[in-house]
């Protein structure tokens, strides 16, 4: 079947993308915050122990993320002065509430990230999903004080549904199509697609394909470059997409910092959030 959620656009078909103050990329740090049930399947270092109930193993390499490596994070994110981007499941709300006071402190972007990442709502009914997504975005915005904006499913998972439950919901974009450099609309008025990326992205860095630390940060530096480039004709959107359980390991987190720093060191670059990426596109750009 061919594509309902979005219509294709080449990038050199259209006009020009404008960032505030001509900058040429809009630089933000999608943060994942997750929880996983200590009964299914999910992430794992390794399949070995993936099938077994408990999964000490996988289990316990994910929850160092929120015991141990967002601490790191948010020092990391701190000496740049960067506000995170959290993909947040709205279970950790009650279960990780340091977490959640810490971002509070420093302003970030709580962006809707499913009930736990051991739950997807592919396959769910449309009025599933609606309830679903209802329990996901009141949580959060209880938890949080603030209006969510944003969504990206566990695993990226959606349904042909969801962009048009998020808007009834008072959301304003997705992040969950990878498929651009830039925001773009989707076929329903009012939803707008921010890039994110499966690509720059410690869980396929590190979990996929088992790189090193410094292959990671030349990554990182080659898309920033190559994006930067592009973005002096027409801005680009660069997402560095992060697990706490994963980059602020104590062997890698010199390389996020080091990349943080590289980027930040830059003139022309708005280091800034999803929500406020959406937000400006959404009052500067009318095309499709």
């Amino acid at each position: 079947m061919d594509n309902p959620v979005y219509n294709y656009s080449p990038i050199l078909d259209r006009p020009p993308f404008k960032l505030p103050n001509n900058a040429r990329v809009a630089f933000y740090v999608g943060v994942n915050i997750e929880h996983y049930e200590i009964d299914k399947p999910s992430m794992s270092i390794t399949p070995a122990t993936a099938h077994l109930v408990p999964d000490a193993l996988n289990y316990g390499w994910r929850d160092y993320g929120p015991r141990v490596g967002v601490w790191r994070m948010i020092e990391a994110l701190d000496k740049v002065k960067m506000r995170a981007s959290v993909l947040l499941n709205s279970d950790a709300c009650e279960r990780y509430p340091q977490i959640i006071k810490a971002g509070l402190e420093r302003d970030w972007t709580w962006i809707a990230h499913g009930k736990n990442n051991s739950i997807l709502q592919t396959g769910m009914t449309a009025d599933e999903e609606r309830s679903y997504l209802e329990d996901v975005v009141s949580t959060i915005t209880k938890a949080t004080g603030k209006a969510v904006k944003g969504w990206m499913g566990p695993a990226l998972s959606e349904t042909f549904e969801t962009a048009s439950i998020i808007r009834d919901l008072g959301l304003s974009y997705v992040l969950d199509w990878c498929a651009d450099d830039q925001p773009f609309l989707l076929n329903v008025d009012g939803v707008v697609s921010v890039p994110y990326s499966v690509e720059i992205n410690d869980g396929i860095m590190f979990v996929g394909k088992a790189l090193p630390g410094e292959q990671f940060y030349q990554m990182v530096v080659d898309q920033f470059d190559q994006l930067y480039k592009e973005g002096k004709d027409s801005a680009r959107v660069m997402a560095l997409c992060l697990h706490p359980f994963i980059i602020n390991q104590p062997f890698r987190q010199k390389y996020l910092e080091k990349a943080l720093e590289y980027i930040a060191g830059h003139d022309g670059v708005w280091l800034t959030t999803s929500d406020d990426i959406a937000e400006h596109y959404i009052n500067t750009v009318k095309h499709r």
